[in-house]
C-alpha cells in the first residue's frame, strides 16, 4: 500500500475516533474528553489531506 494510501486510511481512522470521543464526551459531559475530541478529528483531517497531497504529487 503506498504511503499516500495509508496516510489517508489513518486519517480517516483518527477523523472518526476523534468524532466518537467528542460525542462521549458530549454526552456524559466531560469537556476534556470531547476537547481530546476534537483534536483527535482535526488531525486526522490534516493527516487525511496529506494523504492527498502526497497522491497528487506522486510521492
Amino acid at each position: 500500500m503506498k504511503s499516500s494510501t495509508k496516510d489517508q486510511v489513518a486519517g480517516t481512522f483518527h477523523e472518526l475516533k476523534g468524532k466518537v470521543e467528542e460525542t462521549a464526551g458530549k454526552v456524559t459531559k466531560n469537556p476534556r474528553l470531547k476537547d481530546k475530541g476534537r483534536a483527535e478529528k482535526v488531525s486526522g483531517k490534516v493527516q487525511k489531506k496529506i494523504g492527498q497531497v502526497e497522491k497528487v504529487l506522486g510521492k
